[in-house]
């Protein structure tokens, strides 16, 4: 089960291809377009087809009937005739019939050659149908233009498909910067909204300056640094920090990703680069900013792809075209990244990326003033004390800071409640460090006894020993992946750490194994991650801080290595077989040590050690306070407050 100490001890793409099946692919609009060309053929058989049809008789036959006096109308159209015969009877149709007459012959003529009479001819009325009229066209090349149209539109929509394709490809190289113009209200961001981080706005701030009046600098000969390196644990406000500096200028504001320049064509970065930083210069000023540079900008030669490896050139391009910048150019190139240590030293050189700036977490003052910034939009209930909440979460950066304000009022609407309480507040902070409460997560009573004693091993030895932070909760509810944890907050600010307060910290880490094999007599998985910290902790004391009487001040390991694959190889160490074996006799005795001295202050305390853990199988969970009164009780003395006033 962990202790859940508050101090943090350091912390796309191209083009896609075209698809050829699924929705919206190119396979599916083939069919559709098939489906939609059968569809319009059939309707135009149907309504070219779909008139009457009409019975046709010899000329012979009409010249009777009109002799007889049966034909009441008839219409010619060309040398088609259309005869419309009078009602026969009851019948209230009128019958249509059709018929052709010579072709270069009047019909009058025909007629008269069959024998019939004027006078009969005289009672028919006979209508010239126009035959140069669009419907006549339309009919006659309806039936060869329709298809042909068809298909045409057909090969259109299937060359438009491809042509889609063919162009992404032509803008392949193209920067996939997002630009924020000046004017933009919405996505403008001032140093005012940005809290904390005093001295890196100050460094900061003559950028603007130079931005705005880049005519004081150059008259006395002074040259702003080209490129800015922001460099903080991850969440400390980089990216919000260059946003910032572009709208205080009031400059355009280019902001990419390290990893967006790296394609598997090789070129494509360097092209990408080329296009990013002309854009920015036909919009000059601005800023140009590179988030997670060290995606692209790490150490050369450590590659697989040698001289050609795409990820180098597109390095090789930025240097160059950070290096062509005329001096009144009034283009900046901002990046940040959280592994400064790995980047390429051509990167970091004067010229380049000359001025660094750094960003730590937040101190206490900091963060009530980053609160303050989330708080604005939240209504909250009179008992909420933000100096409080800033006072518990040492070692939180601004964005555990935001993320602390959103899940306290996820809580507070979770209850159906209007206004956020200082109690959402506190829960918020163990749910951001620890992760959600697994209520449906139930310990067996056996369980529930030894996480007890755990965890209430773990307060006594902290509140015994003079470096350990004091204890401000301690809980058997299952969070996250652990049974149990007991919060302990420092009494101030640090950034720095003794060797008392390692020994202290590794000491308070073991409590927990300790307790279970001296109560029960038995040693079960839940100190697992207790070991794996501790350890890792003493080894550093060893070989990081110097703080080995045996090994002295060496320093036998760095930061994680700087590249991928070094000069001297996968897993090679800087030190021999012998100083290994003394490192790890180093460690265990470091870790033996501290075993030994909670078992000690376990053994001193067990009154106090079983109040605790007997309240903790009662409640589940023991606040400050009255923690605070059952140690007191027992002979345990509170360790003193030095800069923080005590609060609740």
């Amino acid at each position: 089960m962990p202790i859940l100490n508050n101090k943090k001890q350091g912390k796309k793409g191209g083009p896609k291809p075209p698809r050829l099946f699924g929705r919206g692919s190119l396979f599916s609009n083939i069919i559709n377009v098939i489906l939609v060309l059968l569809i319009l053929t059939s309707l135009y058989s149907m309504f070219s087809s779909g008139s009457k049809s009409s019975e046709n008789i010899p000329i012979s036959q009409l010249a009777a009937d009109i002799s007889a006096g049966l034909v009441s109308k008839i219409d010619v159209s060309g040398n088609d005739l259309e005869i419309t015969y009078r009602k026969a009877g009851t019948s209230t149709e009128e019958t249509i019939k059709k018929s052709q007459k010579e072709e270069g012959t009047a019909l009058s003529q025909t007629l008269f050659n069959y024998g019939v009479d004027s006078k009969k001819l005289e009672a028919v009325k006979i209508d010239i149908v126009n035959e140069s009229g669009f419907a006549y066209w339309l009919v006659v090349l309806g039936p060869f233009l329709i298809p042909i149209i068809f298909i045409a539109f057909f090969i259109w929509f299937l060359t438009r498909q491809v042509k889609g394709a063919g162009m992404q490809a032509f803008t392949f190289g193209q920067s996939k910067a997002r630009m924020t113009l000046p004017n933009d209200k919405k996505q403008k961001i001032t140093f005012k909204d940005v809290a904390g981080a005093k001295e890196a706005k100050e460094e900061l701030s003559e950028v603007v300056d130079f931005l705005k009046n880049p005519k004081k600098f150059l008259e006395i000969g002074a040259r702003i640094p080209k490129g800015i390196l922001l460099m903080g644990a991850p969440g400390t406000g980089k990216t919000l920090l260059a946003r910032a500096v572009a709208g205080e200028a009031g400059v355009a504001f280019f902001s990419i990703s390290g990893s967006e320049f790296v394609e598997m064509f090789v070129g494509v970065g360097a092209s990408r680069v080329r296009d990013l930083f002309k854009m920015a210069k036909q919009m000059a000023p601005a800023i140009i900013f590179v988030d997670e540079i060290d995606a692209v900008g790490r150490v050369r030669g450590a590659g697989m792809g040698g001289g050609n490896d795409e990820r180098e050139q597109t390095l090789n391009q930025i240097l160059v075209e950070m290096d062509g910048f005329e001096p009144n150019e009034k283009v900046i190139v901002m990046a940040a990244t959280n592994r400064p240590d790995v980047l390429d030293p051509a990167l970091l050189r004067p010229g380049r990326f000359d001025r660094r700036v750094v960003i730590d977490l937040p101190d206490r003052a900091d963060r009530e003033a980053i609160l303050n910034v989330h708080a604005k939009e939240k209504p909250f209930a009179e008992d909420v004390n933000l100096k409080v909440i800033a006072e518990r979460t040492p070692g939180f950066s601004g964005a555990d800071l935001y993320s602390l304000m959103n899940e306290g009022a996820i809580l507070a609407a979770r209850e159906n409640r209007t206004k956020i309480a200082q109690f959402d507040l506190i829960r918020s902070i163990e749910k951001v460090m620890m992760g959600p409460e697994r209520k449906s997560h139930l310990l067996s009573k056996k369980e529930k006894e030894l996480t007890a004693y755990h965890e209430a091993g773990h307060a006594i030895v902290a509140s015994v020993l003079p470096y350990a932070d004091p204890v401000h909760k301690i809980s058997i509810i299952s969070r996250g992946r652990a049974a149990g944890y007991t919060l302990k907050l420092p009494l101030e600010d640090r950034k720095m750490q003794s060797k008392k307060e390692f020994l202290d910290d590794i000491t308070v880490a073991l409590a927990g194994y300790a307790t279970e094999k001296l109560i029960l007599d038995d040693v079960t998985t839940g100190p697992s991650n207790d070991l794996q910290v501790s350890t890792a902790l003493a080894r550093e004391m060893v070989t990081k801080y110097g703080m080995s009487d045996k090994i002295g001040a060496l320093a036998l390991e760095g930061t994680g290595g700087a590249t991928l694959f070094g000069s001297r190889g996968v897993g090679e160490k800087d030190y021999s077989e012998r100083v290994s074996a003394l490192i790890d006799s180093e460690v265990s005795e470091i870790m033996e040590k501290s075993k030994a001295k909670a078992e000690e202050i376990i053994r001193t305390h067990r009154k106090a050690l079983d109040f605790v853990a007997k309240r903790l199988i009662e409640v589940e969970t023991i606040e400050r306070e009255e923690y605070e009164k059952i140690i007191v009780a027992h002979g345990i003395p509170l360790k003193e407050k030095k800069d923080i006033e005590h609060q609740a």
